[in-house]
């Protein structure tokens, strides 16, 4: 089984509130993989937009993004992507 790291942080200014959640949630929701993000000790799956709610991660929070699956790469690769389009906000 494939799998793929990175580590993003957070730079729009709202965080990750429900809007940038619902649409990390979507990202992840396009592949086959398992994608979950970090932080800390909190570790919760990508395609839940309550458990990326209850990180309670805003500006400058650093997470880690971890994809298993046969499109694990390109997941990650989304994912990061989105975070530094800055969820498209600012």
């Amino acid at each position: 089984m494939n799998a793929a790291e990175a580590t993003v942080e957070i730079r729009n200014r709202l965080g990750l509130h429900l809007r940038a959640a619902a649409a990390l949630a979507e990202t992840a929701g396009r592949f086959k993989s398992n994608v979950t993000l970090t932080r800390g000790k909190n570790q919760v799956n990508a395609r839940s937009v309550t458990g990326l709610m209850m990180l309670g991660a805003g500006i400058g929070t650093r997470l880690k993004v971890h994809a298993e699956g046969e499109d694990a790469r390109e997941a990650v690769t989304a994912i990061r992507e989105l975070f530094e389009a800055r969820f498209n906000e600012d």
